[in-house]
């Protein structure tokens, strides 16, 4: 178990975030950017599809497509670049927290 937390610890985690930008904002999560993360969760994700249905009838369907995958390609490069804050909440990783220094 030891080998495989190690072996966790060296991944990088700005791929990890692109990848869980497959469902968008999820990613943000994964770096601890709880608001952008459940903004886009919420707010982007539904933003996203009211302009697709709109825009599907103007575009003879070709925007279910495109607007779509340049949503996804967008958010996954913005949870590739977002800074990691991973580690700087204490209340998050209580098992790291020290009550008290010896």
């Amino acid at each position: 178990m030891k080998e495989l937390y190690e072996a966790w610890k060296s991944v990088d985690r700005n791929k990890i975030a692109a990848l869980l930008s497959v469902i968008p904002g999820l990613g943000h999560l994964y770096k601890h950017h709880y608001l952008s993360g459940i903004g886009i969760m919420v707010a982007g994700n539904a933003l996203m599809i009211f302009i697709t249905c709109l825009l599907a009838f103007a575009t003879v369907g070709a925007a279910l497509v495109v607007i779509p995958a340049l949503w996804v390609a967008g958010i996954t490069y913005s949870a590739y670049m977002a800074s990691d804050k991973h580690g700087m909440h204490t209340w998050l990783h209580v098992w790291e927290y020290r009550w008290h220094k010896t």
